[in-house]
């Protein structure tokens, strides 16, 4: 039987970050097929890489996981100070430079490093989640020549450093998650050939929810916009607090914002907004159901989970209007608006009634029924991948 590994910087049930989760979802799913390992390191957070799970081999549903031991974790005043150091001056900086900052990234685990150089002939391909991390910047190269590279790459700084340029060029092949992903991919790297289909993931609900349960679990009575995601600077949350909070001081009507998502940032104490911190997937069903809108600023995505989930329960979004993958991702479906500043913020929530709420919802929910399902998604890694 094919043997695959699955390479992620970090996985686990508790793992919130979606390459991670999309990485364990596909793995999960593609034991169908081929005898899957996921090949990872034991960090839980993704701020310092402390070692959290013990080091060896468990199984997560389906699939194995096979964790390794970070090395060393990240400093991340270091860190930070490497990038703000390299961040403005990307043209000149050195390959040495670069990849030193690489390496303070992290996840640096020697352990892996030496696991992937000894039992590589063990396995028929390797495929990684993610250009960003150590692990597929320093493994990658070991394994190029059955080596495929799902990228979940956007418009950020890192991507121009010209390291990149080498990476980019080594794996056997690529697997997108949008097309707006790929045209991005393939104009950075034109001097490339790159190619690949374009897979997204399928998502399924549990087979009951229940937006009552929700409401009265937290004593939620109010109609609520929901956020579903790490609650950290970089995915927009502190635009989104700043513009909720002008919203409500200027309307009288009843709204909450409740967000679900580990804090990375300090909160604003405020009587409308609600954090209930991480939760299971069976709570986050049911805020799906109860909420009347999904609100997503990030400006960085290349594929977002959780706009299908919200589809799927008939629920339209807000997303950030200078993410080209959001955007995409509602033009395609017809089930979202979007906004780039305050004020279309504003408009955009006193404008939506219920008529178009319901519309924008159903129409998103037919849009992920018909390209989001999973025979579909299979194939594609079966037929593209060895």
């Amino acid at each position: 039987m094919t043997k695959v590994a699955f390479v992620v910087q970090r996985c686990g049930v508790e793992v919130g970050g979606g390459a991670e989760n999309l990485c364990l979802t596909i793995a999960q799913r593609m034991t169908k097929y081929w005898d899957v390992e996921i090949l990872t390191t034991c960090a839980l957070d993704y701020m310092t890489w402390k070692n959290h799970y013990p080091p060896g081999l468990v199984e997560i549903g389906a699939a194995k996981v096979r964790r390794f031991r970070v090395t060393k974790p990240r400093n991340v005043k270091h860190f930070n100070r490497l990038s703000e150091k390299i961040a403005p001056r990307l043209a000149e900086a050195s390959l040495a430079e670069q990849e030193a900052w690489m390496k303070a990234q992290g996840p640096w685990s020697v352990d892996l490093i030496n696991y992937v150089k000894k039992h590589q002939h063990q396995y028929d391909a390797f495929i990684f989640f993610g250009y960003l991390y150590a692990t597929t910047y320093f493994i990658l190269p070991l394994v190029a020549n059955k080596a495929y590279l799902a990228p979940l790459a956007h418009d950020e700084w890192t991507i121009y450093m010209s390291m990149w340029d080498k990476l980019f060029a080594k794996p056997r092949g690529f697997i997108f998650n949008t097309p707006e992903e790929r045209d991005f991919v393939q104009k950075r790297f034109s001097h490339l050939n790159i190619e690949g289909p374009i897979a997204g993931i399928a998502v399924e609900p549990p087979a009951h929810y229940s937006a009552e349960q929700f409401r009265q679990q937290y004593n939620i009575q109010d109609p609520f916009l929901l956020y579903v995601g790490r609650v950290d600077p970089s995915k927009g949350c502190d635009k989104l607090f700043e513009y909720f909070i002008e919203l409500r001081s200027q309307e009288s009507q009843p709204r909450k914002l409740v967000l679900l998502g580990q804090p990375m940032m300090t909160i604003p104490q405020h009587p409308d907004i609600i954090a209930l911190g991480f939760v299971d997937e069976q709570t986050k069903w049911n805020a799906l159901a109860a909420c009347y809108l999904l609100v997503m600023p990030s400006p960085y995505e290349s594929l977002s989970i959780v706009l299908l989930e919200a589809w799927l329960m008939k629920k339209p979004v807000l997303v950030n209007g200078k993410c080209d993958v959001l955007v995409g991702q509602c033009r395609r479906s017809n089930g979202g608006l979007w906004f780039s500043n305050i004020y279309e913020f504003k408009l955009v929530i006193e404008a939506m009634n219920k008529i178009v709420t319901i519309q924008l919802g159903v129409q998103g929910e037919k849009f992920v029924k018909k390209e989001y399902f999973w025979q579909k998604i299979e194939n594609m890694y079966v037929h593209n991948v060895i």
